[in-house]
């Protein structure tokens, strides 16, 4: 699933890229933050990696779903992500713009529906060992994010707009 999930993010940017859609901006942030939590998966840096699966997954889910309805051009799409979808389509922003849009929407938004979706059955059923568990690994995925912080800009923001070096 998780090497799905990557490619289906790259072939997305590929194309977005080849047709100048902003919205890649984005999705080359989300994809190496994936790939490097998944990484993080495979060294075995989790208490429980199949729940961190579950939770990148899900979480990736929230994401295509809200395009695939933006794509299909019904007004069922999120307002928060209707926004960040047409801010994508508008020139005068810029990259940090497209990046932060994109960034915050799906943090505030699709986080929380996904945190919910993973944790409402098996809550009530948890130990508090297995409660702090989880919240040690939801707590590892915000490193890793913050790990991410300097190759996004390296690999994203100074491809997209080179004069932001200066101030890296």
């Amino acid at each position: 699933m998780n090497d799905l999930l990557l490619n289906q993010m790259q072939e997305k940017i590929d194309n977005w890229q080849q047709d100048k859609d902003r919205r890649a901006i984005f999705l080359q942030c989300y994809q190496t933050m994936t790939a490097n939590t998944l990484a993080a998966v495979a060294d075995g840096r989790f208490q429980d990696p199949t729940w961190v699966n579950g939770l990148l997954n899900r979480f990736a889910d929230y994401y295509f779903v809200a395009l695939d309805v933006y794509d299909k051009g019904q007004s069922q799409a999120s307002p928060v992500w209707q926004y960040a979808f047409d801010a994508a389509g508008q020139k005068k922003a810029n990259v940090l713009q497209h990046l932060f849009l994109g960034v915050n929407t799906h943090i505030n938004y699709d986080l929380a529906l996904t945190l919910y979706d993973v944790l409402h059955e098996e809550c009530p059923s948890l130990t508090p060992a297995q409660r702090d568990g989880r919240y040690q690994d939801y707590c590892l995925v915000n490193e890793i994010i913050a790990e991410t912080i300097d190759q996004v800009q390296d690999e994203v923001v100074k491809r997209e707009s080179p004069l932001l070096a200066l101030v890296d």
